[in-house]
């Protein structure tokens, strides 16, 4: 811990907060001294002059929130500025989640760096795009060869920072892959103190034995497990929070260092191609296209759709919502019952089915699918070692109809379910947004408000924070977030981003591990 030289000067002076200081202890007044990038005094009668001093009497002072699963890829040029993270609180996105990253590892995070976004990005290495540099997207069992292969872009991804493994099991080539597979590769991960992080196989019907499965990666690879957007998707699946979230507990009884993230939401978002079956996605946009154009493919796509609607009991495909539609904008924002019905069809699912399958062979848009149930929401927030994250990437304003979980997720916890609804505590929710992430991802110097500590800083008002961004008018920052502090560096000032971009890349004990 440095030194603190009576009448120093510091570079920020934080007075008159209410400080949070992601333990989960209770909050405290206090100020806090900020220099060359870290907290170097805490205390209630700080006698130094700054260059800048925030008067934080009325707010809250927390550390910056840390976004643990996130899809930053190929966005980050998009607005690095990432605002609509800073204005909800967020310095620190952990990206690389479902299978999905960056394999190159080492000049991703040199790329970041010289990028220079406004929060700070940390990775994990995907699994489904080492398959598919690998062996592409095929549906079959990797050879010895091709499993050596991918071993070693893993180890490589690990040494050059990476803080873990992900895996997307629903979504192609993921899905095509056993068990035995991903205990391989998350061994290696574990080798380097990495985490496994899952989009599981299953998230409805089969969410026990996926949750199993995951349980089981953990325990063979013995690697720390994180169970992405923890859910329940299916009207009839509602209220099986009861049974999940016990089989949690009972994993870390057993010793299993598992926990979960959630977003705040009774609505999912991914690619429309999850409706389709597995196989009819394998190698590649051509070969979906070729495959639709077929009689019998169509048929059993068709089927499928249509038996997913009956154990849904529903009548239409009303839940899934284009989100954005690359080849025709005018869908976006539209549920695929309405598409159907603009494009004159019949008024059945079976012709919904039809309009699935064309905007797939048109290249697939993204979609939300409205499909869980509130008290599952509530009921699994409530479990103490569960983070909170966007599922998002960075987003641009006015472009599609995403998901409001890419503006609102911090503030809508805060607001809606801190603050009204009173589901958890205000210290409770911090330490979900800060500290806990920060030991799960090992970023050791963030996540606390704490001397010595990275100067990470939010500060907020919890009587107006809100989200305001909605499913029907998605592109609204969040409110109540006055000043936002990266690295030391103020990148919100009184509601207004500056402009500046202090963020950086941050690197996983692997690449620590081996004398980076």
């Amino acid at each position: 811990m440095p030194a603190v030289l009576f009448g120093q000067d510091c570079d920020i002076l934080i007075t008159n907060g209410k400080i949070i200081d992601g333990t989960g202890n209770s909050w405290y007044y206090g100020n806090i001294a900020v220099k060359n990038g870290r907290i170097i005094k805490i205390g209630r009668d700080l006698n130094l002059s700054a260059q800048k001093t925030i008067d934080a009497k009325g707010l809250i002072v927390a550390p910056g929130f840390i976004d643990v699963h996130t899809h930053l890829e190929d966005d980050e040029t998009k607005d690095p500025e990432a605002k609509s993270f800073i204005y909800d609180g967020v310095t620190t996105c952990i990206t690389g989640n479902c299978g999905s990253s960056n394999v190159d590892i080492g000049k991703y995070l040199r790329w970041v760096d010289s990028l220079k976004l406004s929060i700070n990005i940390a990775t994990l290495i995907g699994h489904n795009d080492i398959r598919k540099a690998v062996m592409g997207r095929a549906n079959r069992d990797a050879t010895p060869d091709e499993m050596k292969r991918m071993e070693e872009l893993t180890e490589k991804a690990m040494k050059d920072g990476a803080v873990g493994l992900s895996t997307g099991l629903i979504y192609i080539p993921g899905t095509y892959t056993k068990t035995p597979e991903i205990i391989s590769l998350a061994k290696i991960a574990a080798k380097y103190n990495g985490v496994y992080a899952t989009h599981m196989r299953d998230e409805g019907d089969s969410v026990a034995q996926a949750i199993e499965e995951a349980l089981t990666i953990g325990r063979e690879a013995k690697i720390p497990v994180e169970i992405s957007h923890f859910k329940l998707s299916g009207q009839h699946n509602w209220g099986r929070s009861k049974t999940t979230v016990p089989m949690i507990e009972a994993a870390r009884r057993e010793g299993i260092e598992v926990t979960i993230d959630q977003y705040p939401y009774t609505a999912s978002s991914t690619s429309i191609s999850t409706l389709l079956p597995d196989e009819v996605l394998a190698d590649g946009q051509d070969s979906i296209k070729a495959r639709l154009q077929r009689p019998e493919i169509r048929k059993q796509v068709t089927d499928h759709i249509l038996a997913r609607l009956k154990k849904r009991k529903l009548k239409h495909l009303s839940y899934a919502v284009v989100a954005n539609y690359p080849a025709d904008s005018s869908y976006n924002g539209k549920s695929i019952e309405q598409i159907n019905l603009v494009k004159g069809k019949k008024h059945k699912a079976t012709y919904e089915a039809e309009t699935v399958m064309d905007i797939m062979m048109n290249g697939g848009a993204s979609a939300v699918f409205h499909g869980m149930g509130e008290g599952d929401v509530k009921f699994i927030m409530k479990y103490p070692f569960n983070m909170f994250a966007s599922d998002a990437s960075i987003r641009k304003l006015g472009v599609g109809m995403p998901h409001p979980r890419g503006y609102g997720t911090n503030a809508r916890v805060l607001g809606k379910y801190v603050r009204d609804e009173k589901v958890i505590s205000l210290e409770e929710a911090i330490r979900r947004m800060t500290s806990l992430p920060a030991q799960k991802f090992q970023l050791k110097d963030r996540g606390l408000i704490k001397e010595g500590m990275a100067a990470d800083i939010v500060i907020f008002d919890e009587k107006e924070v809100k989200d305001i961004s909605t499913f029907e008018k998605p592109h609204a920052y969040s409110k109540g977030f006055h000043f936002v502090i990266v690295n030391g560096i103020m990148v919100v000032e009184n509601e207004k981003h500056t402009g500046v971009r202090t963020g950086k890349a941050l690197y996983g004990p692997g690449f620590i591990q081996n004398g980076n």
